[in-house]
């Protein structure tokens, strides 16, 4: 399923860019964590488009059972090496290959952006958890760190999109680097 070639939005470059120190602080994992499972009583969550597994192995620091999909393999072997107490599997977001209601909490880290279809991407996040989809987006801005603005996504854009998935409501968030949202089913 390695066919990060053929998508021009999906990321492209060194792994360990993705995990640079200041990369790392931009993201405000700590936050984007406590802001995810606020409110909730979380056992599990999956990590759609996982990468190196940063989130995956902050959830799991968290002491939730952490699942995380990507369609690199090679991310993958990274993310397994840093959170070797996760379970990652080799899928793109549009086509999660889990049962419905598996999990407490979807968690799209910089991957709405990157989706083939961001639509089904949601849908199919929606289908998969019991309790909220969180995401984490790069602002609507042109700035020198992230993707160009035309590969970002306008808040009104992920209202919409997350409406149109069946979500009933989007609470946005805005971080000192980055947009979060939470969805409610």
């Amino acid at each position: 399923m390695n066919d990060t070639a053929n998508h021009d939005r999906r990321f492209h470059g060194a792994a360990d860019r993705l995990r640079a120190a200041d990369r790392i602080a931009r993201l405000d994992v700590p936050r984007v964590v406590a802001l995810s499972l606020a409110g909730l009583a979380a056992t599990s969550v999956l990590d759609v488009g996982t990468g190196t597994g940063v989130f995956a192995e902050a959830f799991a620091a968290a002491g939730l059972a952490v699942t995380g999909i990507d369609t690199n393999a090679s991310l993958l072997a990274m993310a397994r090496g840093y959170a070797p107490m996760a379970q990652f599997i080799e899928a793109p977001a549009e086509q999660i290959p889990l049962p419905e209601g598996s999990f407490d909490l979807v968690f799209l880290g910089h991957v709405l952006h990157e989706a083939d279809d961001p639509l089904a991407a949601l849908q199919e996040a929606r289908r998969v958890t019991r309790q909220r989809v969180a995401i984490l987006e790069w602002p609507y801005r042109d700035e020198p760190a992230g993707p160009p603005l035309a590969h970002r996504l306008d808040p009104a854009a992920v209202a919409d999109l997350s409406a149109r998935a069946g979500f009933r409501g989007v609470e946005t968030i805005q971080l000192e680097h980055m947009d979060f949202y939470r969805l409610t089913l």
